[in-house]
């Protein structure tokens, strides 16, 4: 029979499943076994032909047919699991069921009313059709997912059959190990088998169905509860599912194994079609939402995905797990400067969300990857999403992501000490050129993404700055345009504008000088350019010494805004030459779709303060109020203040606080409504605000550097009438502030911690991630989801 005949068939099958008032018998084969039994329809055509209006109108008007449609097709796929599905007529069957609830189940998810109805039995529904057993009395889920499990492990469908011999000895499903199944060489498993293109795609089918079965998280809205768990997820990863651990294991194993190169051929991918890519995607997919539970909670895979805890710490698999990923996120990189000689992939996102999860559940991994030098081979990668996508709002959730990875990065020292690395790789960035390490290329980027990156990263910024107050204690040497960059956001934060426009913007300022502080104090030999910096803006620190706490100068600071020009340049921020090849970030094409994502919780529930010690370990301090740690000693106002008269570049401010706008506004209320601080209504700033957090701003370091030093260095200026920067740095380079700076402070860093806030804001961003990849076929598109919402830009 063609094509186009099954299709047919197919299609008035669904006609009268639509118009069929009267409940049809289960026993009814004739009828039932037209929508799997004799087409072969692709999972396209199955969407095209059962259309969402014709679903919902089965489930409204005859429930009683949708619901027996659902069992039968589960009951399908169970005898498939069961036989072994040895003929291509019974591997038809099963793809065909697996497709048609591919497109049902979302449908089922998005009325409450039905949620339950694949948790419930089916009475009278036990296999043998006869004798209710306890056997034949597991909830429908149950049997469907185990029957996807067994499929995924079938000799000859979805796996090599180890077997060389007919049929009649074919390997019994029950008595596979499916262990020595594993689909890909890697974490404990030695050996590749010959990559099959059926096989891959059938996997792929299989898994897109498991998939959506776990996607009813998708029909609940956003919750900080974690008792809602999954049912689908914690069944599945539970030891019910003999089949979890290898299914974890070939599912790592295909995405960290992938090389979309081409088998390491250059330009080979536009030789052939390449099979596994559509398997990588959806593997990584199925990844992400297995590792999306709450632990604690279920004997599902435990923290390195195993359930006795032994697996997965061997240092060879790390390796292979580290080097895969850091492949894959590189390959968008490798696109810029070698166009097309690989394929490019689209799956980063997922890669992140892997990357993240696996760090955040393997405190094991998470220092192998601290201790390899590898790591920045992650870094650099997340470094240029970020610069790529600063300026696009539909890609704000990867801006997050990426400032999370790094953060929870940033709170081990090896990470701090691993960027003094020397920078050469030159992936083309929107950046100014510059010569130094790893630390000046984020610093660059972040100073970037401040300045010049949409509205709605302004949540971020306290994450950007915690990021390098964290390793600014192992900075060993900063280039001239680091330097600068750090001080020209001094500049732009310290405005009386800024601070006194919105109760956390202090923050900002109390981070950049904890910066200072602890490069100066902890790493000043090699700091010369930081340190001459910090003496040609000197005046920055005596404003903010000096910063006035009248209400009258407050509603003075209030008012400067007004009087500036409109349109926004950034004269002062000496950005410079770009990057040779780079293109600018480019704002989010109009019509692309982007999902919302949940508030993420504020710096102070995202991190906890440890101390280190001497000896580089740390300890954690009692939480104190969220106001960043007073000075021992609040500085007198500079003895030798100056005057301040620079023109300040408050263009920079002014884009960094454009409360006029409206979208801007609505993250002004959400911090504000974060704050300790806040009352409802609007919020003014007051004598006794400004003067609470002025009293603790740690400038004792910077004045007692700058009354030292500054007299020398305008001497060297006035004997030798210089004008040359490199005579100066010259100086301050066999300077030493030994015995006359303060007792140096505790470095203090702030590491990323769990919490609900966070658990939940990854949901919705990877549940989102999930929800706009799967184009082909539209999964849930036009369905009722909860969880998010679907916006246009």
């Amino acid at each position: 029979m063609g094509s186009a005949d099954s299709k047919l068939n197919f299609r008035k099958a669904v006609i009268q499943l639509t118009t069929k008032t009267q409940p049809v018998e289960a026993t009814d084969d004739a009828f039932w076994d037209q929508f799997w039994a004799d087409t072969a329809t692709s999972v396209q055509d199955v969407f095209a032909l059962v259309p969402a209006a014709e679903i919902r109108a089965v489930r409204e008007e005859s429930p009683s047919n949708l619901a027996t449609l659902c069992y039968k097709a589960v009951e399908k796929l169970v005898q498939g699991a069961e036989s072994g599905c040895h003929t291509e007529k019974e591997r038809q069957i099963v793809l065909n069921c697996c497709r048609l609830l591919t497109r049902i189940l979302p449908y089922i998810f998005e009325d409450p009313d039905w949620r339950g109805f694949f948790w419930s039995t089916v009475p009278g529904a036990g296999r043998g059709g006869g004798d209710e057993d306890d056997e034949n009395a597991r909830p429908l889920a149950e049997s469907l997912l185990l029957a996807v499990a067994d499929l995924l492990f079938c000799p000859d469908f979805t796996v090599q059959s180890h077997r060389r011999s007919t049929v009649d000895t074919a390997e019994d499903i029950h008595s596979i190990d499916s262990c020595e199944y594993i689909w890909e060489a890697g974490v404990g498993f030695a050996h590749s088998p010959q990559p099959n293109y059926i096989h891959d795609l059938n996997r792929t089918e299989l898994l897109k169905l498991l998939l959506t079965c776990f996607s009813e998280a998708m029909y609940l809205p956003p919750s900080s509860d974690s008792s809602n768990a999954n049912p689908w997820v914690q069944f599945f990863c539970s030891t019910e599912n003999r089949h979890a651990l290898p299914l974890f294991t070939s599912l790592l194993n295909v995405v960290c194994a992938y090389d979309p190169v081409g088998y390491g051929i250059p330009y080979n991918h536009l030789l052939f079609s390449d099979y596994r890519e559509p398997l990588v995607e959806e593997a990584a997919q199925v990844l992400i939402v297995t590792l999306d539970y709450d632990s604690s909670t279920s004997s599902s895979p435990t923290v390195d995905g195993t359930t006795t805890g032994t697996a997965m710490d061997d240092a060879d698999d790390f390796q292979f797990i580290l080097k895969g990923v850091a492949r894959l996120l590189s390959n968008p990189l490798v696109q810029t400067y070698l166009p097309n000689s690989a394929k490019k992939i689209q799956f980063h996102q997922e890669l992140l969300v892997l990357f993240w999860k696996l760090c955040d559940f393997n405190k094991k991994f998470l220092f192998f990857v601290l201790k390899s030098s590898d790591v920045l081979d992650i870094l650099v990668p997340i470094l240029y999403f970020l610069n790529d996508a600063r300026a696009d709002q539909s890609r704000v959730g990867l801006m997050h992501i990426g400032v999370f990875i790094l953060l929870l990065l940033s709170g081990e020292r090896n990470f701090g000490v691993r960027l003094n690395k020397p920078y050469s790789v030159r992936v083309p960035m929107d950046i100014p050129v510059f010569t130094g390490t790893h630390a000046d290329l984020l610093i660059i980027v972040f100073h970037k993404i401040i300045t010049s990156g949409h509205q709605r990263l302004q949540p971020l910024f306290d994450c950007l700055l915690t990021i390098v107050v964290n390793v600014s204690p192992y900075l060993k040497s900063l280039s001239m345009v680091a330097a600068n960059k750090l001080l020209h956001l001094l500049e732009a934060f310290s405005t009386t504008w800024f601070l006194f426009s919105a109760v956390q913007n202090h923050h900002l300022v109390f981070f950049l000088l904890e910066v200072f502080n602890n490069i100066i104090q902890y790493q000043f030999d090699g700091n010369s350019n930081l340190v001459y910096a910090v003496i040609r803006k000197r005046n920055v620190f005596h404003q903010l010494a000096n910063l006035p706490t009248d209400s009258q100068s407050i509603q003075k600071g209030l008012q400067r805004k007004k009087k500036t020009p409109e349109p926004i340049s950034r004269t002062n921020s000496q950005d410079g030459v770009s990057m040779e090849g780079s293109r600018p970030a480019a704002p989010a094409e109009p019509g692309t779709l982007k999902t919302s994502l949940v508030a993420t919780p504020g710096i102070d529930k995202l991190t906890e303060k440890s101390q280190v010690s001497e000896d580089g370990t740390m300890r954690s301090l009692e939480p104190e109020s969220s106001q960043p740690p007073p000075d021992s000693n609040p500085p007198s106002a500079g003895s030798d203040g100056e005057p301040w008269s620079g023109k300040l570049d408050e263009d920079t401010a002014l884009k960094l606080n454009r409360l006029n706008n409206k979208e801007a506004s609505h993250h002004q209320r959400d911090r504000r409504r974060l704050s300790s601080a806040s009352s409802s209504g609007q919020w003014t700033p007051t004598p006794d605000w400004v003067m609470s957090w002025k009293s603790k701003l740690p400038l004792q370091t910077i004045m007692r550097l700058l009354q030292v030093l500054v007299p020398q260095v305008e001497k060297i200026c006035i004997d030798k009438g210089l004008t040359d920067e490199s005579e100066i740095l010259k100086f301050l380079q066999h300077g030493t502030l030994v015995g006359l700076l303060p007792v140096p402070h505790p470095i203090l860093i702030r590491k990323y911690q769990a919490n609900s806030g966070t658990a939940m804001w990854f949901r919705t961003y990877m549940w989102g991630v999930i929800y706009l990849r799967n184009v082909d076929p539209p999964i849930w598109y036009d369905t009722d989801v909860k969880l998010f919402e679907i916006q246009r830009v």
